[in-house]
């Protein structure tokens, strides 16, 4: 099947194909006559694999890292192999789960330090969408719609 048919297939867009393709995800596929890659069922599955995996929060880099692998996932399932002997994909997903888990304390400090400038409490319930937060309002006049800053003013001028 042709660059778009198999695209389809696996649910993505001819360009990260190619992409899969130039980052050695995916080996280059034979050609027709007149220069059209040809994919096959088993490059299909294969792209699929690497859906899920990004699906999941592994990186391209992550996943070149054991590109080798892929085959392996392709006949028994991500979920199968990446729990396999280490070297597989055990350590780059210890190595991503690593980053996600510094991105998740790095949000929170970072959530914490701007609800204590609001004047809220750490304990503070959440409010739902579209609720109002007076404290951070009087903080922040720009956040209450009221135009803040050279401009905001301008804009105000004008409307």
């Amino acid at each position: 099947m042709r660059i778009g048919e198999a695209a389809a297939a696996a649910g993505t867009t001819p360009r990260a194909l190619r992409l899969y393709e130039a980052r050695g995800l995916l080996p280059p596929p034979p050609r027709s006559t007149s220069g059209q890659r040809e994919y096959d069922s088993t490059a299909v599955a294969r792209v699929k694999v690497i859906r899920t995996l990004l699906n999941l929060g592994l990186t391209l880099e992550d996943i070149r890292r054991r590109a080798h692998r892929l085959d392996v996932l392709v006949r028994k399932g991500p979920s199968a192999s990446c729990a396999g002997r280490p070297g597989e994909f055990s350590d780059v997903v210890a190595d991503r789960l690593a980053v996600l888990d510094a991105e998740i304390a790095r949000l929170t400090h970072l959530r914490q330090r701007l609800a204590a400038a609001a004047g809220e409490g750490q304990s503070a319930p959440r409010p739902g969408p579209g609720s109002e937060r007076p404290a951070i309002h009087s903080h922040w006049p720009a956040l209450a719609g009221r135009p803040a800053g050279p401009i905001a003013r301008k804009d105000a001028a004008r409307g």
